[in-house]
């Protein structure tokens, strides 16, 4: 595990630094959909990233945002976000990350979060607790939904799909004391880890987006469901987290 947790922290670094390097550049921006796209940054590294885990790992599968997946044997799978926040990036607002989880036979074992513009480190081991920058981290204590600072996003077809968290987003802003929507899913999640907020919420979100920051948020001590309070799936298309004293009352404002 030490050797997997070193590998991954040093493709995130090396990965964040670049990103940071760039930020502000003008880039070669593509159309994934209607707002879905990729630059070429996401690309560039993503395959930094990819040929550090493959050299140390070379009986490891791949799972990434931009590249089919590359499947494997071994019961190891990576789980990689190479840019989590393209569309910040690509307006060169500074609010962005990169995301590695490491799965054993399906179960996320380590999560590796960097936050490159703040030099903020994310790493949780399953079972070892959550740490920031080497330091242990645990959720918020705030008791009630309407002191607490939440966070959301919406999905890409906001603009053709009536399932796109407006309502939520809706319900949710006259209940708490104030929604953040920063537009990077994975640093969300590490921010309610750490306590900065109490709640996250959103729909259709991919494995590379929560696969790390989810195990880091249970090992912060916080909880994660769907919206109907079942279990959570980083393949199940809704995605509920919190520091577990205010879930059911984030349950009972989805299900309004």
């Amino acid at each position: 595990m030490q050797n997997f947790k070193q590998t991954a922290v040093i493709a995130a670094k090396e990965a964040g630094r670049a990103l940071k390097e760039n930020l502000g550049k003008n880039h070669i921006i593509e159309m994934k959909g209607a707002l879905d796209i990729v630059t070429e940054m996401d690309m560039y590294v993503e395959d930094l990233i990819i040929k550090r885990l493959k050299h140390a790992f070379p009986e490891h599968g791949i799972l990434t945002e931009e590249s089919d997946e590359q499947k494997a044997t071994s019961g190891y799978r990576w789980i990689i976000d190479p840019l989590d926040g393209t569309t910040n990036y690509a307006h060169a607002y500074p609010v962005f990350c990169v995301s590695i989880a490491l799965e054993k036979d399906g179960d996320v074992i380590l999560g590796v979060v960097y936050n490159p513009m703040l030099d903020e480190l994310f790493i949780s081991e399953k079972g070892g607790g959550a740490y920031l920058n080497d330091k242990k981290i645990q959720v918020s204590n705030v008791k009630d939904v309407n002191t607490s600072l939440l966070a959301t996003g919406f999905p890409y077809d906001i603009r053709t799909s009536s399932n796109n968290n407006i309502s939520h987003f809706s319900n949710f802003a006259v209940r708490s004391q104030a929604i953040r929507r920063a537009g990077s899913a994975a640093l969300d999640l590490c921010y309610l880890a750490c306590g900065r907020f109490d709640g996250f919420w959103e729909l259709k979100l991919k494995p590379w987006d929560v696969a790390a920051a989810s195990l880091i948020i249970k090992e912060a001590g916080g909880a994660l469901s769907d919206f109907k309070g079942g279990q959570f799936s980083i393949h199940y298309p809704e995605t509920l987290a919190s520091n577990g004293l205010i879930h059911q009352q984030m349950l009972e404002v989805l299900n309004l």
